[in-house]
């Protein structure tokens, strides 16, 4: 199993940027993809972009487009989602996901990003 800590969320004036932060820790040696979702209050849980450890191929959801970029650190284990141009309807909690080949779906915590108009 992988534990997961997210980190880098807080308020930001629309235009804004924010650089979350996810760091993977347990069996993070089968580790096949990490990925961020976010779920605003009274809406499904959206993807908003991904990477397949194994490749490194990276995926976005239709939000995340543009304005978005995900990177990662192999060596701390470790995924980061730089938002640029926030508006409001980006506030949410984000949560950073992480499957191995062994188990799928371990979640963090979460954490909050709030945009101001």
């Amino acid at each position: 199993q992988v534990q997961l800590a997210e980190s880098g969320g807080g308020l930001v004036q629309s235009g804004g940027s924010l650089r979350l932060s996810c760091a993977a820790s347990g069996s993070t040696f089968s580790l096949y993809d990490m990925a961020w979702y976010r779920q605003a209050p009274g809406k499904e849980r959206e993807f908003v972009a991904g990477i397949r450890w194994t490749t490194g191929n990276i995926r976005y959801g239709y939000s995340a487009k543009d304005r978005f970029t995900l990177s990662r650190d192999v060596a701390e284990t470790t995924i980061f989602l730089q938002m640029n141009s926030l508006q409001p309807e980006a506030t949410a909690p984000y949560y950073c996901k992480a499957d191995t080949k062994y188990c799928e779906g371990s979640w963090g915590q979460g954490t909050q990003v709030a945009i101001s108009s």
